[in-house]
């Protein structure tokens, strides 16, 4: 009897037509190579995802990373798969041919940024790439999930629009130190230095330590004299890597006060990219403009 009460209900509130709800749709799982990625993802898929990142320990050096059961597991289920390409994840290119599906979605962030094989892998470190990963991510979350197509859109808006203050402080640095010579340990900040217009010497030096091979000797000692002759303004390191040549370069630049900035590879927890991001150049900011 209420059951029949609880129908009529329904009908005369609808107008004839008996409205049911249906269940919501479970979140589409993406499953990112590092971090940052992840983070970019969870911020345009909002509640419509469900982000796993497998590279997310910023005091592990990624470079000697190697993929576990419980990632070929995520894999397995994912719809999106974000890599970032150009041998940096090349475990991960090894779990998707190991397990193949036509449905999964995988998007390559060096193919979009338009990088080949043997160009710096950190594209991270240029906003303009991320923003190309925002996109193609709304565009193809709007294809898995076409009832929420306004939300990924919105997001990718949202995402880009956040990206403002980074790109100003990035206008502001080059305005103050464009040209200025710096040097690192590794081109992990690469883009961004390009971006700021640094004159980044002993990249040779930088190349070899990336490839984890033994710098020459003469490159050794040519960012050995940059440092003794206060040829450069700052050092950038890698804080992720531990090589002690690059630590007892690192020693020497703090005994001839100049300032050394460490800077990660993967997104330090508790923050968003954005965050991250600032944050480095805010550090490398304060350093440039510290008196000797």
């Amino acid at each position: 009897m209420i059951q029949r009460i609880l129908i009529s209900l329904a009908v005369a509130i609808s107008g004839g037509a008996v409205m049911t709800t249906s269940p919501l749709a479970a979140p589409l799982a993406i499953v990112a190579a590092e971090n940052f990625y992840g983070d970019i993802a969870a911020q345009i898929g909002g509640a419509h995802v469900a982000v796993t990142s497998v590279l997310s320990n910023p005091d592990q050096d990624p470079h000697l990373f190697e993929a576990s059961a419980t990632t070929a597991r995520a894999l397995a289920s994912a719809k999106i798969v974000i890599v970032n390409g150009l041998d940096y994840d090349p475990w991960m290119d090894k779990l998707l041919s190991a397990s193949k599906s036509e449905s999964r979605v995988a998007i390559n962030v060096a193919e979009l940024a338009g990088r080949k094989s043997g160009d710096n892998p950190h594209l991270w470190y240029n906003p303009a790439y991320v923003k190309a990963l925002g996109e193609k991510l709304a565009a193809e979350l709007s294809v898995l999930d076409p009832a929420d197509k306004d939300d990924f859109a919105n997001g990718a808006t949202a995402f880009e629009a956040s990206l403002a203050p980074l790109e100003a402080r990035i206008a502001d640095m080059r305005s103050k130190y464009s040209r200025q010579p710096i040097t690192a340990s590794e081109p992990v900040f690469g883009y961004m230095a390009d971006l700021i217009g640094f004159n980044v010497r002993n990249q040779r030096f930088a190349l070899a330590v990336m490839n984890n091979t033994e710098p020459s000797a003469a490159d050794v000692g040519a960012f050995e004299n940059d440092l003794r002759d206060f040829k450069v303004k700052a050092m950038i390191f890698n804080a992720q890597a531990s090589e002690p040549t690059v630590q007892r370069l690192a020693a020497l630049a703090r005994a001839q006060k100049i300032p050394v900035v460490g800077i990660t590879e993967t997104e330090p927890a508790g923050m968003t990219y954005q965050a991250w991001m600032l944050g480095q150049l805010d550090a490398l900011d304060k350093a440039l403009g510290r008196p000797r």
